[in-house]
This record gives C-alpha cells, sequence and structure tokens, in this order.
C-alpha cells in the first residue's frame, strides 16, 4: 500500500497535465472549427472592405477628374475639343463612383445575409468550404461521362474538343477551378475563398453553357454534332 502512495505521489503531476493538454487540444479544435464555420462571414467582410477601398478610390477620381473639367473648361473654352474630353471622362468616373456605391451596398447586404446564415448554423451543417469543394466535385462528376462513357462521348463529340469556343471556355475554367483548388490540410484565406468559390461559380456556368450549346446542336440537328 505504501508503495502505491509512493507512486501516486510522484505522479500527482500527470491529471492535471494531462486534462490541460486535453482542453488545450479541444480549444484548439474548437477554434478550428469556429474560424472554418465563420469563413463565409469573414469572406463576406472582406469584400466589403474591398468595396469600401474601392469607392474611397472612386470619389477621389470623380473630384480630380471635376478639377480637371473645370481647369480645361476655364483655359480652353465650353465647346472645345478638349473640354469635351474633359467632360466624357468626368461622367464615366461618375458612373465608376455610382457602380462602386451599389457595390458596397450589395456587400454590406451579403455581410448581413452571411452572418445571419452563421447564427443559425449547427455543427451538423456543411461547412462554407465544404460547399464549394462539393460544386466542384459535382461539375468534374457531371463531366467525366462525356470523357469516359464511349457513348455519350460519341454522342457529344464537341464537349472534349477544345476547338469549339465553348469547350475552350469550359475546360480553362477547369484548369482554374482545380489550381485555387485548396488542400484538405490548407487554413483558407478569406480572399483565397473568394477566388476559389469564383473559380467554381465561373466553371458550373461554363460546363452549363457548353451543354446548353452542344446539346442544342445535337437536337436541333438530330445528329451527331462534328
Amino acid at each position: 500500500m505504501e508503495t502505491v502512495l509512493l507512486v501516486l505521489a510522484g505522479w500527482w503531476w500527470v491529471a492535471p497535465a494531462a486534462a490541460g493538454a486535453g482542453a488545450a487540444t479541444y480549444a484548439g479544435l474548437t477554434a478550428k472549427s469556429r474560424r472554418a464555420r465563420r469563413l463565409e462571414l469573414d469572406a463576406a467582410r472582406h469584400e466589403e472592405a474591398e468595396a469600401y477601398r474601392a469607392l474611397m478610390h472612386a470619389r477621389a477620381l470623380v473630384r480630380t477628374v471635376r478639377a480637371e473639367h473645370l481647369a480645361v473648361r476655364a483655359r480652353t473654352g465650353m465647346l472645345s475639343s478638349e473640354t469635351l474630353e474633359a467632360k466624357r471622362r468626368l461622367q464615366l468616373a461618375k458612373r465608376a463612383h455610382k457602380s462602386a456605391v451599389l457595390e458596397l451596398r450589395a456587400t454590406r447586404a451579403r455581410v448581413r445575409a452571411a452572418a445571419e446564415q452563421y447564427s443559425i448554423s449547427s455543427r451538423t451543417d456543411p461547412l462554407p468550404l465544404q460547399k464549394v469543394l462539393a460544386a466542384h466535385d459535382a461539375v468534374t462528376a457531371q463531366w467525366l461521362p462525356y470523357e469516359v462513357d464511349a457513348a455519350k462521348a460519341l454522342e457529344y463529340p464537341a464537349m472534349t474538343d477544345a476547338r469549339h469556343p465553348a469547350t475552350l471556355a469550359f475546360l480553362r475554367a477547369q484548369r482554374e477551378a482545380q489550381r485555387l483548388r485548396p488542400s484538405t490540410d490548407e487554413r483558407v484565406s478569406p480572399q483565397r475563398f473568394i477566388e476559389y468559390r469564383t473559380a467554381v461559380r465561373v466553371l458550373e456556368a461554363a460546363f452549363a453553357e457548353a451543354e446548353r450549346r452542344h446539346g442544342e446542336g445535337v437536337s436541333r440537328t438530330g445528329a451527331r454534332r462534328p
């Protein structure tokens, strides 16, 4: 009994240390999970910040171009070609400013939507990155039969022929999405998430357009499209 007590006395620190290590590990996993679940919201906030910077730039440009327009008008007159050109540049700058205002409003709406989605999400819901990866994989799964199914490849040969503009656009989008696809152990920043998500959306649209064009060609002619 005395031996047991001596052993326990010598190893009294093991349980607290193990508990502390377990707590640290759990805290790390929880933080990682929270970051992953918040990625959509962080991306929306990143887009909002970028849109705000773009608006500030557009506003400064309007002021600069307006000053140039007034200077040219004072120097050459209201109807001179230089004044008319300066006025055209001012109108373009104003349009760009208006677009920047609308884009900032749109990004703020996306932030609100992402915040609401984050607040109601649960641990069982797919993570934002998982959703984008699944969308990417879905396009790949739809595309593969055109490559490996002999019957489908014969029926729709244009879907694998890069000489067709729609197919070429899809293949380029496919390559770009694959280039931006993060690895499983990679910590994805909001900017990287936005770039990958955009690439996957472009890929989805390009694939749908390729299928529409080539599918229409087959149904319209009633024969295989060369």
